[in-house]
């Protein structure tokens, strides 16, 4: 059985292959497209898993996307005639922060990109599953026989928060919050409200940690736990069930939390304070939902999926306050996997078949080979040299000791928007100022942006307050006041950190370059922020090489490849191809 999940005109669109259960490919069109969150036909996702032409198609025995087109189209027209007239707004492609308003048409939709893109291929029927239902699926890959599963994101097709039980090959849902009652949209406003862009969520969260608490009764006016272990959000301060994004926010919102910030002014103590209440509130109203499915439901497992689940402070304090042994939290959370989710989900609940893998690692991109390097690093005109791995190793595991900072392209690319040691950006948490030099001159962002710290998992206790492992950098626990010091780049301001536990058998070549570097200075530990530069992270080697070009990344490592060389009418000519880039994607296709 083999089952190919996608979505198209829903942000982050892509395509996940499963066969019999097994995961084969999980591919974001972002990374192929280079348009962030793009919500375009994923056909160069689907070109590569089925071929130039689609021929492959005809080996697929359905397609799933990850939504119920009845029980959407159901929500969408209650929406809009809600409080009509004024909620027909709705309907405007402008009202929709993250989706095209045509999804409640997304079957119809897909075989239309099919047939544009692949016209001579044989097309396989399509089979809706429920949003949230696509995210609870996650389960059947989890490391757990049984959990409750929370779902949390901006919206789904019925509802914005839904609790499920999961064991063995079966899902039940057990409740579901109210459409508009959605932490997830009122995280996102918020960040809209403070200057930041929609998928800027994350960087909301850290600037957090610079605030107070002065503003955090007045947010717990606006999100209202329940004593069933539910919320409710105030519908006084908002107008997004009205005019969705084109104007989501009423007089008494702006008068008690004061005007938007635009892109570009000053940041605050008052933003700061502002972003604190949110999160702080966000946090309360997690760990309130969990607490209360924890006393409801037998699981002593949890599984945290959607949006919202990529909030690594708040699953910190679900690790400590929620009842649970053990909480996972998949690498591709948000939207990123709903494709996947959706083919999982069929291929269990609908059909029955047993499970029979975990999601232990999230490499599941394209990879590429040795040619493939070699002919993009001759293109760019540049010297390199072909190390063996020990060598390549040794060598690279010193540069960074050195203080250098590298860019490290291996294997498969991660699934999710994070980078886990395949396409990621690394150097020495040891150094004090390297995060500041990495923020200003590599990534072009904000100063107080935190990164990771990839450590070996047989180590993590030694240096963080958790006793779990995540391989997928979904925790953000404190550091060891004692350790604190050895590892000052990646300790953020609150003394916390976003950490990533790297286990041999899940990757041996970033394992073993975390092990080398530890022999060097003593500390198994190394900063790790995703390869890009306001852009998508790097697929391919051209896409790597681009972004070193472009940076001040010291060091590129592409497989078992090293340069450090750097033409100058390479790097103009990198910067002006991304230049296009990015005028040609922002209106999207």
């Amino acid at each position: 059985m083999r089952i190919l999940g996608l979505v198209t005109l829903s942000h982050d669109t892509g395509a996940a292959l499963i066969d019999d259960g097994e995961i084969v490919s999980v591919l974001e069109e972002e990374r192929h497209s280079r348009e962030k969150h793009t919500i375009w036909f994923p056909r160069r996702s689907v070109a590569a898993l089925m071929g130039e032409d689609g021929a492959k198609l005809a080996a697929v025995d359905v397609i799933t996307t990850p939504w119920d087109q009845v029980r959407l189209r159901r929500t969408f027209w209650n929406a809009v005639f809600g409080k009509f007239p004024s909620s027909l707004h709705l309907i405007r492609d402008s009202a929709h922060p993250t989706q095209d308003g045509a999804v409640v048409i997304m079957n119809t939709l897909l075989r239309f990109g099919l047939w544009r893109y692949f016209p001579r291929a044989k097309m396989p029927r399509i089979v809706g599953v429920g949003h949230h239902e696509s995210h609870a699926a996650m389960f059947f890959v989890s490391p757990f026989d049984d959990a409750t599963v929370i779902v949390m994101d901006g919206f789904g097709d019925d509802a914005s928060t839904s609790v499920f039980t999961g064991a063995g090959n079966r899902l039940e849902r057990q409740w579901q919050g109210s459409f508009f009652d959605s932490l997830g949209m009122v995280y996102t406003l918020i960040t809209r409200h403070l200057g930041f862009e929609v998928f800027e969520e994350g960087t909301v969260m850290a600037l957090a940690a610079l605030g107070h608490d002065a503003q955090v009764a007045k947010m717990r006016d606006i999100v209202r736990l329940t004593h069933d272990g539910q919320f409710t959000v105030d519908m006084s301060y908002f107008d997004y069930d009205r005019y969705g994004m084109i104007q989501p926010f009423k007089r008494k919102f702006i008068d008690t939390f004061g005007p938007a910030r635009k892109r570009g002014e000053p940041l605050t103590q008052h933003h700061k304070d502002l972003a604190f209440a949110l999160q702080s509130v966000a946090e309360d109203v997690i760990v309130h939902v969990a607490k209360a499915a924890r006393a409801r439901f037998p699981s002593r497992n949890l599984c945290f999926v959607g949006g919202v689940a990529l909030n690594c402070v708040a699953n910190a304090r679900l690790v400590r306050e929620a009842g649970f042994d053990r909480i996972w939290v998949p690498p591709c959370a948000s939207d990123t996997g709903a494709p996947l989710g959706s083919a999982l989900y069929h291929h269990h609940q609908t059909l029955g078949a047993p499970r029979r893998t975990v999601l232990t690692h999230a490499y599941h991109g394209l990879a590429y080979t040795d040619a493939d390097i070699e002919t993009a690093l001759q293109a760019a005109g540049m010297t390199y040299r072909r190390l063996d791995d020990a060598e390549l190793i040794a060598k690279t595991a010193q540069d960074l000791a050195d203080g250098r900072i590298v860019g490290w392209f291996q294997g498969r690319y991660e699934i999710g928007p994070r980078a886990l040691g395949n396409r990621s950006i690394l150097a020495s948490p040891i150094v004090p100022g390297v995060r500041d030099v990495i923020n200003a001159r590599v990534k072009f962002r904000e100063p107080f942006r935190p990164f990771a710290p990839s450590v070996l998992a047989e180590r993590a206790h030694e240096y963080f307050e958790i006793d779990q492992p995540d391989p997928f950098m979904t925790l953000a626990p404190r550091v060891r006041p004692e350790m604190a010091a050895r590892i000052p780049a990646a300790v953020h301001v609150d003394g916390t950190s976003r950490i990533q536990t790297v286990e041999q058998a899940a990757n041996p070549r970033y394992h073993a370059l975390i092990e080398a570097f530890g022999k060097l200075t003593g500390v198994p530990i190394l900063l790790n922020t995703s390869f890009n530069k306001q852009e998508p992270i790097v697929a391919r080697p051209e896409e790597a090489i681009s972004c070193f070009l472009r940076t001040e990344i010291d060091i590129l490592v592409l497989g078992n490849y090293c340069t450090a060389d750097r033409p100058p009418a390479s790097a103009a000519k990198a910067r002006a191809a991304f230049e296009v880039i990015e005028v040609n994607t922002r209106g999207g296709e």
